[in-house]
């Protein structure tokens, strides 16, 4: 078969396939020979091999014949292996399929090989504190790292910060290499997933960034929100989520927010995502807190030998900062390496010394009736007005700024925050909330208004 015949089936499976599906699927082919009745072709990689092999085989062997060439079937062969690892597709009138082969490599990367994110070796789950926020996460964690059948798939944690979801991730990933190291576990962030998408693209590496991902036996991605507005990120997410379910592999995924509240992501990713077990990891009671801080000051005794812990400090601290998890984390450790430093006994006046500044933030508790006042006041508009059930936009927009601002900086749900607003539905709170979000990415001013009012709310 001569080289231009060739060319003429390229041109028509590019009409009939389209453009995206050519270049990364029958461009790279290469036809070697036509031997007793089979069209041999070379392939760059074997999970490209076995995906031409199902999605496209048919189509090449119909355009051969239409055009003379005497083939009955078509045979794809890895350059980069040796003869035995040939994928074969049969043609239409026989009687079997032939078998598909194998991916080039039985076992695929390695852990080591893998280019996720490192796991960070205090992240177990013998040093997370359970509590009732987390305990159901705790739970769902603990029975994704046992192994065995996938039961939820994929499973889904969320929440805000420092409430302990990559803590449970890096525990996972840990569990699983423990049990069975043989498994391929990729942990990796939303942003490492979309830079190696692009990296991908731009060395026209598609195949290898493909057969990666899809060669994985868990995967994790932490913070998926990341990819919200990402289009073509988004695209190969959804392909890869879909491959990876399909064979069964486990998917872990975190985000700061429950799919379905999560902006840009498509309809599409926010449905096969809710298909699992979503979970919500709340915030801290005084109990989970005080259970946390206790935890760390076993350690950090071990560590600063000779210090002397006064008695209540620790459950000032548990009652004073509620934030999250990190900022609680972080004060534990300014405390002992100040009192080590100045060599004096860790005292409720050394916290309260050390910590003014921690406190005093905890300390600032700001209100839905405070954040209409100040908006109201900033726009020149009557507080009667904000709450009214006027639409005119000199009232709306400023409106919407005292509903994005109270969503983020209270703690109201956002039904609570609707009722504030002279009794609407929390849907319109949430439109309110996402235009706000909208207009501070393209409007300046509206950026410097909503920072401006919320530095002197938490002032």
């Amino acid at each position: 078969m001569k080289n231009d015949t060739w060319g003429r089936v390229k041109q028509q499976l590019l009409e009939t396939v389209g453009r995206n599906n050519y270049a990364n699927w029958i461009e790279p082919l290469q036809l070697q020979k036509v031997d007793n009745g089979v069209a041999l072709f070379s392939v760059p990689t074997s999970f490209m091999a076995n995906w031409v092999a199902r999605n496209f085989s048919d189509q090449i062997l119909k355009h051969l014949k239409a055009l003379d060439v005497p083939a009955s079937r078509v045979e794809f062969k890895v350059e980069t292996v040796n003869a035995a690892d040939t994928v074969r597709a049969a043609s239409s009138d026989s009687s079997a399929a032939a078998p598909i082969a194998r991916a080039a490599s039985e076992s695929g990367p390695s852990v080591e090989e893998l280019p996720g994110a490192p796991l960070d070796a205090r992240f177990t789950f013998d040093n997370f504190v359970v509590g009732k926020p987390n305990e159901l996460a705790h739970a769902a964690a603990r029975r994704v790292a046992e192994g065995g059948p996938v039961t939820f798939n994929p499973l889904f944690l969320y929440g805000g910060v420092g409430l302990g979801k990559t803590h449970l991730m890096h525990a996972i990933a840990h569990e699983i290499q423990v049990r069975d190291p043989k498994l391929r576990v990729l942990y990796l962030s939303a942003e490492q997933f979309m830079y190696r998408f692009v990296q991908a693209l731009r060395d026209r590496q598609m195949m290898d960034f493909k057969q990666l991902f899809r060669s994985v036996d868990v995967l994790m991605v932490d913070d998926v929100q990341f990819i919200a507005g990402k289009d073509s990120t988004q695209e190969e997410f959804f392909h890869t989520f879909n491959a990876l379910v399909d064979q069964g592999k486990q998917i872990i995924i975190s985000a700061d927010r429950a799919p379905g509240e999560i902006k840009d992501l498509e309809d599409r990713i926010k449905s096969r995502l809710q298909c699992g077990l979503v979970v919500d990891l709340h915030p801290t009671d005084y109990e989970l807190r005080l259970g946390i801080l206790q935890t760390k000051a076993e350690n950090y005794r071990a560590q600063y030998q000779g210090l002397v812990f006064a008695d209540g400090v620790l459950e000032f601290l548990a009652h004073r900062i509620t934030t999250n998890v990190r900022v609680l984390e972080g004060a534990l450790m300014r405390l002992f390496a100040f009192a080590s430093l100045v060599g004096r006994e860790i005292t409720m006046e050394l916290a309260q010394e050390c910590l003014a500044d921690i406190l005093k933030a905890s300390d600032r508790k700001v209100t839905v009736e405070e954040i209409q006042r100040r908006v109201s006041e900033h726009y020149s508009i009557r507080l009667s007005d904000m709450i009214g059930p006027k639409r005119v936009r000199v009232i709306a927009r400023p409106r919407q700024v005292a509903m994005y601002l109270s969503k983020q900086l209270t703690s109201r749900s956002l039904p609570e925050i609707g009722r504030r607003f002279g009794g609407r539905d929390h849907t319109t709170v949430m439109h309110g909330v996402r235009r706000i979000e909208e207009l501070q990415t393209t409007d300046s001013q509206m950026f410097e208004d909503v920072e401006m009012l919320r530095r002197a709310l938490e002032a």
